[in-house]
């Protein structure tokens, strides 16, 4: 009797390894590039042209700052991190089930697709003082300024996707005699999610300036109001700082959305 051993397990190349290494170093190369060649460009600006700190200040002047007032500028991002995720969440509750019932009829379609148009077309600077007069000063007033700014595309892509799902996959379920509600479940929902992911990873990034919009009315904490009040005492540095933490918090939500949507959505088309 003969014993046939087993082959030795393959091993990765290591040449191989490392230039999957690379590359996927190399992916994350040409942001860090542009970003410090931004701020590079910032800091000559104000040293060649000699721009007053009050009106530019310099990329070191705003580290200091960050830095200085950590604790201060960390207790307003969280107010901020708060209504925005409030807002955010708000506008999923109501959207999507909007967006449900849109698409189960043709004549809401065509009633209900108007009336959000309009919605989304008033300027949402025109609305926070309104919202302040009737909702007080509170923060109810910036979470539902932030439910207005992220609804109309959450709504908008939960419907374009449950509209766009593929007839052949409809015929197949009519064809195994699924209920409306099996049809939905397995068919139009999954079909429907990576279009709604586009909505969500849209409507995040808004939800942010929502949230420094309502803030800029009525506030007393908040990013938004870190950057009226450091503009009326022309404490630029501070202005800047808060900016960077709006930005850093917008892309910080931005990519924890885009996790989320490789987590659900792993078979969604990257091409």
């Amino acid at each position: 009797m003969t014993v046939t051993q087993a082959p030795p397990a393959r091993r990765d190349n290591p040449r191989r390894e490392t230039t999957r290494r690379i590359g996927q170093w190399s992916q994350h190369l040409p942001p860090v590039l542009g970003l410090a060649g931004a701020v590079a460009l910032w800091w000559a600006v104000t040293v060649v042209f000699e721009v007053e700190s009050f009106i530019l200040p310099s990329p070191i002047e705003v580290a200091q700052t960050l830095v200085e007032d950590a604790g201060y500028l960390w207790d307003n991002t969280l107010v901020t991190l708060w209504e925005t995720l409030l807002g955010f969440l708000l506008a999923i509750v109501v959207g999507v089930p909007l967006a449900l019932v849109v698409t189960a009829s043709r004549m809401l379609e065509r009633t209900v697709y108007p009336l959000l148009l309009m919605l989304n077309a008033v300027p949402k600077v025109a609305v926070a003082p309104l919202l302040v007069v009737w909702m007080g000063f509170g923060q109810f007033p910036k979470v539902f300024l932030v439910f207005l700014v992220c609804f109309f595309p959450i709504v908008i892509s939960t419907a374009a996707g449950l509209s766009s799902t593929q007839a052949d996959l409809v015929e197949l379920g009519r064809s195994l005699k699924m209920n409306w509600w099996q049809t939905f479940r397995m068919i139009r929902m999954p079909a429907a999610v990576p279009q709604l992911f586009v909505g969500l990873k849209l409507a995040i990034t808004l939800a942010v300036i929502g949230a420094v919009i309502a803030e800029f009315v009525g506030a007393t904490e908040g990013l938004g109001y870190v950057i009226v009040a450091s503009g009326a005492s022309a404490d630029t540095a501070l202005a800047f700082a808060a900016m960077i933490l709006l930005g850093v918090l917008s892309v910080v939500l931005f990519y924890l959305t885009a996790a989320v949507e490789r987590f659900f959505v792993p078979w969604a088309d990257r091409s």
